[in-house]
């Protein structure tokens, strides 16, 4: 029989060896790397890009630097419009920083035009503005949205500050 016996510890040994974290001291440093640096350059411009895949011709937006369906890299930028239509919504309470928001949004993907049928969900995860019974009662699925574009854009997701209802289902 194959013993898996430890060494035990004391209470006193433990609590040297184990110190608690009550508050994670996390710090992030993310690059946006090629693909999103682009991308974010041209909502800088009022502009939603992606990338084509030469083997099977899917446009990806968010934009990839390889197709994940034929594995090869994707180097053809095509700009889609910044119309589409609400594949899926929920209603948010809680804020990215974990924070109660004091009025629930809206969040869902929505599915840009421009790229005909080789555009492949899931779409562009962004806010929509619009009412939450409206995503209760199911009646924003399906329906037609426009981006609405920050007075002041930096070259972040920011830019486009929600998609707007132009066409209910």
């Amino acid at each position: 029989m194959n013993s898996t016996k430890g060494t035990p510890l004391s209470e006193e040994d433990f609590k040297r060896a184990v110190k608690e974290i009550t508050r994670p001291r996390a710090v992030y440093d993310v690059a946006p790397g090629e693909a999103y640096s682009r991308f974010f350059r041209g909502l800088k411009e009022g502009k939603i890009l992606g990338t084509r895949c030469p083997s099977c011709r899917l446009v990806h937006v968010p934009p990839k630097v390889y197709c994940q369906y034929c594995y090869v890299p994707l180097t053809e930028w095509v700009e889609v419009k910044d119309e589409g239509y609400v594949e899926t919504a929920v209603v948010v309470y809680i804020a990215a920083e974990r924070e109660r928001l004091e009025t629930p949004e809206v969040v869902g993907v929505v599915r840009l035009e421009g790229s005909g049928d080789e555009y492949r969900f899931p779409g562009l995860m962004h806010r929509i503005c619009a009412d939450p019974d409206d995503v209760k009662s199911m009646k924003l699925l399906g329906s037609k949205v426009r981006a609405r574009w920050a007075k002041e854009k930096q070259g972040g997701i920011n830019d486009i500050e929600c998609f707007e209802v132009v066409q209910w289902k």
